[in-house]
């Protein structure tokens, strides 16, 4: 019989670092769920991911188990880390803070796929180059679309 869900919770946390000081400890806590064996789990599991931000979905259950899924660093992150930035530009319309090209653009795109709503790279690549658009990054050269 399958167990009856209680409820998620999204975080996002860095990897391999999860402890039970906030935000880990209190939005579990309060759920009931084992807050160490959680850390404990997260921690192995993105082990080889140490220090960048992931985000995770937590499904408990009326039992106080849980399952969760770690996935992909969000765009924003990859996209300061593969221009050395860090933050976006205060006034993206006005201010570029920096140019990357398309092909580092379907790099974050293909990487990122799995966690996206789209199915087409092209597709993925647009809202990659939206994301860094409203940052104040360029996306230097032509769409390398159909």
């Amino acid at each position: 019989m399958a167990k009856e869900i209680a409820g998620v919770i999204k975080l996002q946390i860095k990897g391999g670092a999860a402890n039970p000081s906030p935000p880990v400890g209190p939005a579990l806590g309060s759920k009931g769920i084992n807050i160490m064996e959680f850390c404990k789990q997260f921690n192995a599991r993105t082990q080889d991911k140490a220090g960048k931000i992931l985000p995770v979905v937590i499904t408990y259950y009326t039992d106080k188990s849980f399952d969760f899924v770690v996935k992909t660093p969000p765009v924003a992150i990859q996209l300061l880390e593969l221009t050395k930035l860090k933050s976006g530009s205060p006034e993206p319309n006005r201010k570029k803070v920096a140019e990357i090209s398309w092909d580092q653009v379907k790099e974050i795109a293909q990487d990122k796929m799995v966690d996206m709503n789209c199915f087409e790279l092209e597709s993925a690549m647009r809202m990659v180059a939206g994301t860094a658009r409203s940052m104040g990054i360029t996306v230097k050269g032509t769409f390398p679309g159909k």
